[in-house]
Order: structure tokens, then sequence, then C-alpha cells
């Protein structure tokens, strides 16, 4: 990974920035905070997507017969360049979750191989495992990392603790997407290959967050989300595979074109190019992404990384101070988002009926109109929100967000009135 450069601070404003009602679409009567889960695209880009439907459906055996190859590799030379990769080593896939699936299912997993996770991997990971256990005999293993947690040493020991000689492969996400924490995975990732463990690094969240660097990173395999922190439009992923690891390494399902010899073309990129007849067109966005997204900020991607962290790190700030609470994490283990843990509401409160995971999600949305996910983390059960920041957002936002949730946690009768 690069080393970090230091910077001067930017100039973070309590009011909206000129250019946001202009470059995305969402609703101005919402204080929108949860770019995280499915993000929210440019309107250039948009129209771009637009532009290539309208040529796939202006000449429709061309686009998928002639043109969808060389269009997907221009997206994959972007997504390379961004992440620093050879393009041949990446794949194009509808989300990180197939992708992660792809890889469990290109593993030979034998009875009694463990897969090391941890108790912070996103769900649809663990439920995968599930199956593909019961299948192969391989056992799951999972660390316990706690939360709060006082620094990124804690994440190391606690993973690395449960490597054992029977650890086949490990999946270490870069930043969590419950609890919103950067992880140390260069650190990981050099120990797992020097014990000559392959691993994952579930980098859904990373992809705009922070820098990447895959080549200096040496995972056996990398997957990262488009749709979230790089706003790219929804259905959009992509997988690095090893080279090493290459020869065999197939899609979960075969297309039509699976069997056609192709010399100048590996087969792996070829299963990757086609997977049967999908709209493309959000992979094929990702370079105007990219592009027009680098373009929002002087100083381009890493002006706008630095940005969206400062400003979580003050809004984590405003809204803890509201709640009584301290920050979770440190600092270094924050990206653009933080996850805050909440009070239980009082028992007559604790079964209303909810339209997402917790009624007070509905409550901050309907009566403040605030968009803020809730749920439930880890082997207790906690009760947690996350919270992002993105250059649409303000200062204004968190204030906003730290009053609607304290008076609906006073009506809760989850802290009291005179907090």
């Amino acid at each position: 990974m690069h080393a970090a450069t230091a910077q001067p601070p930017l100039r973070i404003d309590a009011g909206p920035l000129p250019f946001a009602a202009r470059t995305w679409n969402l609703d101005p009567s919402l204080t929108f905070m949860n770019h995280g889960s499915y993000g929210a695209v440019l309107q250039p880009v948009l129209d771009q997507q637009a532009a290539m439907r309208a040529r796939m459906e202006r000449d429709p055996v061309r686009f998928f017969k002639a043109d969808l190859e060389s269009l997907t590799d221009q997206s994959r030379v972007a997504v390379a360049s961004f992440a620093h990769c050879r393009h041949t080593d990446l794949c194009m896939v509808p989300n990180a979750t197939i992708a992660l699936a792809t890889i469990m299912y290109n593993v030979d997993f034998r009875p009694g191989d463990e897969v090391l996770v941890c108790d912070h991997d996103y769900s649809s990971i663990l439920y995968e495992l599930d199956r593909v256990c019961a299948r192969t005999g391989a056992k799951m293993v999972k660390a316990a990392i706690p939360f709060p947690i006082s620094g990124p040493a804690e994440v190391a020991e606690r993973f690395l603790g449960c490597v054992t000689s029977r650890t086949r492969l490990a999946f270490i996400p870069h930043i969590t997407s419950a609890t919103s924490l950067v992880f140390p995975v260069a650190e990981i990732v050099a120990e797992l290959n020097r014990r000559g463990i392959d691993v994952v690094v579930d980098a859904a969240h990373t992809p705009g967050q922070l820098q990447i660097d895959i080549q200096a990173l040496k995972p056996t395999y990398w997957v990262g989300s488009g749709h979230k922190w790089l706003s790219a439009p929804k259905g959009t992923g992509f997988m690095y595979v090893r080279s090493d690891k290459q020869a065999g390494f197939r899609t979960l399902a075969l297309s039509s074109r699976a069997g056609k010899i192709r010399p100048d073309r590996s087969l792996y990129m070829r299963d990757f190019d086609y997977m049967g007849t999908a709209d493309y067109t959000p992979i094929l966005a990702i370079p105007q992404t990219i592009q027009s997204m680098g373009e929002l900020l002087p100083g381009g991607w890493p002006a706008l990384m630095r940005h969206n962290h400062e400003l979580i790190l003050k809004g984590r700030d405003i809204v803890c101070r509201a709640m009584g609470i301290s920050p979770p994490a440190p600092d270094t283990m924050v990206g653009s988002m933080v996850t805050l843990p909440l009070p239980e509401p009082a028992s007559e409160f604790a079964n209303r009926p909810t339209r997402y995971d917790d009624a007070l999600q509905d409550q901050l949305l309907e009566r403040h109109q605030v968009v803020a996910p809730i749920w439930r983390w880890g082997s207790d059960n906690l009760r947690v929100i996350r919270i992002s920041a993105q250059l649409y957002n303000s200062l204004s936002d968190f204030e906003r967000l730290a009053g609607a949730l304290v008076e609906e946690l006073r009506r809760e009768k989850a802290i009291k009135a005179t907090a």
C-alpha cells in the first residue's frame, strides 16, 4: 500500500457544497447518510449508461457479439489503473457477493480443511460458506474481533491467532460493512502469504474510500464493489485473481461461449466477459464514473477521499457528543463511514413493526427525513447505527442526525429525557 503523506486539513463548510444538487439525483428533502449501502450515481454517469443502453438497443447483435468485449476491456483497464494491478488479472462481475461465491466454488475443499473468517465479515460470505462446508466437509473457523476496539493490532492478533495447519483459505474484510472498521489487511495478507495460505480480501467498501494497491498488497484474491464509494451504477463489481490461480478458474454458470476457442484471449477473461444475456451497461459506465468522481474536487480522488475522511471524523464527534459516548475505534480505523453503538429501547418499544431492520430507522426517516441504517451486530446482538460521509453531506447533516437521534432515543426511553 502507498505510504500516507501528510496533508493540510481541508476546509469543511457547515453548508452544502454548491455542486451537490446538480451532480447527484438524491431527494433534496432527505438528509441522506447512507452512501455505504447502495451509493448514489452522478448524472454524467447515468447519461453515459443511458447512451450505452441506446447503443445496445440500436443493434443488439453487434453489441453482444462484436462490441461488448472491447467495451468491457475499457472498464477493466480503468479499474486496473485505479486499483494498481494488471488488467488481465481482473474480471467484471455484477457484485461482490457473486465474486465471493465464485471464489468459494473454485477452491477444491476437502474434509477437514479450515476456512478462516471473522465475525465482522459480511453475512453473504458466512451464508454461502455454510453451504460450501456442508457440501465439502470443510470447516468454518470464525475469529472473534471486539467492537468497540482499541486498535488494528487487536485485529491482527485475534485473526492470525486462529490460523492452524489446516487453514486452507482465509477471508478478511478491508473495511467491515456492519462496523465500518478499516482492518490492517497489509499485515495480515503478508503473514498469510508467508505461511502459504491463500487469502481473499473483501474490499467491497474500499474503492473510493481508501487508496488501493493490489500489486503491493499481493492477495490471492481481491473483490471490490463499484456501486458503493466509487459511485458507479448498481450491478458493478470486480474480482482480482492472482495469475497462478487463473487456470481452471471458471464462472458459476458457463455461458454458450464457454467452448469457443480463442488463442488470443485467456479462458479466464473470456468466461467473465460474457456470462449470458444481461444488461452490462453498469459495468461499461465505470470509466465515466472514475473520471467524473475524480473531477469533483481539485486534487482528484485523493482529495475526495481525504475530504470524506475528515468530514466523517467531525460528524462522528458531533453525534458522539450528543449521545454522550466515546468513539468506538481510533481515527486510524476510519475511512468514510462510522458505526456507533445505540442503547436498547424500553421493553414496550422493542418489537415495533419496521420496514427496515429496526423501527428507529423508520422513525428517523418518517419524522426527520434522515436516512441512516440501524441494525443488530455480533453475538451480543448489539444495536448500532452506521453513518456515511460523501461530498454532498455537510456538518449540518450530522447535527440534524444527532438531534433527531437523541429525540427518538428519548421517545424510546432508551436514554433519559435529561441526557
